[in-house]
């Protein structure tokens, strides 16, 4: 584990790919009402845009990084098993019910797993071209 004054530290790839991930889950959330890429696609894009997003701003080696995000988003997806949303009182349409979620599904749970398996083959692969063609 880096030591405190390395733990943060800017990385514009992760940063920008974040980014465009988050575009593109706006446009998913706003356009497109289908029964697959919204439900599906968005949370499979969703740990992988939450993943880029920690690792733009910290050195957290790759794996604890992909763990945590998905501990996280199965921890969302507890909540709506609960009906968390529903127990604070929100219950018409608000951010806080769009983040938390309203109705639990494995096959999200299932979406989250394959981003974040996504995830580590990426990285996989980043880190034997790098090297491969760096060293």
């Amino acid at each position: 584990m880096p030591s405190r004054r390395q733990l943060f530290s800017f990385h514009k790839g992760y940063f920008w790919l974040s980014a465009l991930l988050f575009m593109v889950e706006v446009l998913i959330a706003r356009y497109l009402h289908d029964e697959f890429i919204r439900p599906i696609g968005g949370d499979y894009l969703v740990v992988i845009w939450l993943y880029c997003l920690v690792r733009s701003f910290t050195n957290i080696p790759v794996g604890l990084t992909a763990a945590c995000v998905l501990l996280f988003a199965y921890g969302v997806e507890m909540t709506q098993y609960v009906h968390l949303a529903d127990r604070l009182g929100f219950t018409g349409p608000s951010l806080m019910r769009t983040m938390l979620g309203s109705s639990f599904s494995w096959v999200d749970m299932l979406a989250y797993t394959l981003g974040i398996v996504t995830v580590m083959a990426c990285e996989k692969i980043r880190l034997v071209a790098y090297e491969r063609f760096c060293a």
